[in-house]
């Protein structure tokens, strides 16, 4: 699992490195958004292409920046919808009372491989290990396999939710430091208007007015970087809350099962 989350890390970076700079020389960067057909001239007025490639290296971070948060995004998607599984909360839970009370535990065990999911994965570890311990100790009194099936429940519990938010530190990263990224690349860029009029020496209102709007350029892209990494951190965050409750539910259903009958 770590060898994989390190290389689907290496090749996201890799390849939204190369795909940033191509757009930002290929499409920001194309002659015909700028006067005399070369990037190093100025920008054709109007033409917010010719701008933003203005902005400087700052502008392959941040669009680098939004295609891993996209593809991050969509590998959680795609995670959290296999962890939701093929049964209905409401459904395996019935199915797993009426096998509980007929005491079919294969079959138990066989309807978790068929959902599929974070709930099926969380109540198959628990019931197997409870199976193994309860054959291994027939004296066990009703208090001690309440304790044993409830401690068994969490542990496979707190064991599954690592795997639903695994890389989600990396959105919520990447949404607090978008802003940052383009503030440095706003004050780097100023820097250098203000050097490079020092270095003139008689004061250009217009050329220091051209030099700062070209600086505020990474900003203006940092900051909806800043809100996409938000908006898709709290939607994901939200998904995943949403299928730990399910587990809970399930879990606290069972528990009570198990309070209420001689198993």
């Amino acid at each position: 699992m770590k060898n994989y989350q390190s290389w689907f890390g290496a090749v996201i970076i890799t390849v939204a490195l190369v795909l940033a700079w191509l757009i930002y020389e290929k499409i920001l960067g194309a002659g015909s958004n700028f006067v005399g057909g070369v990037n190093s001239g100025e920008p054709v007025k109007g033409n917010y292409l010719g701008v933003m490639y203005k902005g400087g290296p700052l502008v392959v971070v941040l669009i680098a920046f939004q295609i891993i948060l996209l593809a991050y995004a969509a590998e959680r998607l795609l995670t959290l919808r296999r962890a939701y599984g093929r049964i209905k909360t409401q459904a395996f839970v019935m199915q797993v009372r009426n096998l509980l009370k007929q005491g079919k535990w294969v079959e138990m065990i066989a309807l978790c491989d068929a959902q599929r999911g974070s709930l099926g994965n969380v109540v198959k570890s628990a019931l197997s290990a409870f199976k193994t311990w309860s054959d291994s100790h027939p004296e066990a009194s009703q208090a001690e396999k309440i304790a044993w099936i409830e401690t068994e429940l969490e542990e496979a519990t707190q064991l599954e939710i690592p795997i639903l938010q695994k890389n989600m530190v990396v959105i919520s990263t990447l949404a607090q430091i978008s802003t940052l990224i383009g503030l440095l690349g706003t004050v780097t860029g100023m820097i250098i208007a203000f050097a490079s009029m020092a270095r003139v020496g008689a004061p250009d209102a217009v050329g220091l007015a051209n030099g700062i709007s070209q600086a505020l350029v990474t900003t203006a892209l940092g900051i909806p970087t800043a809100a996409l990494g938000i908006v898709l951190y709290n939607y994901l965050a939200n998904e995943i809350e949403q299928i730990i409750y399910s587990i809970d539910e399930v879990n606290f259903t069972i528990a009570q099962y198990f309070k209420l009958q001689k198993v």
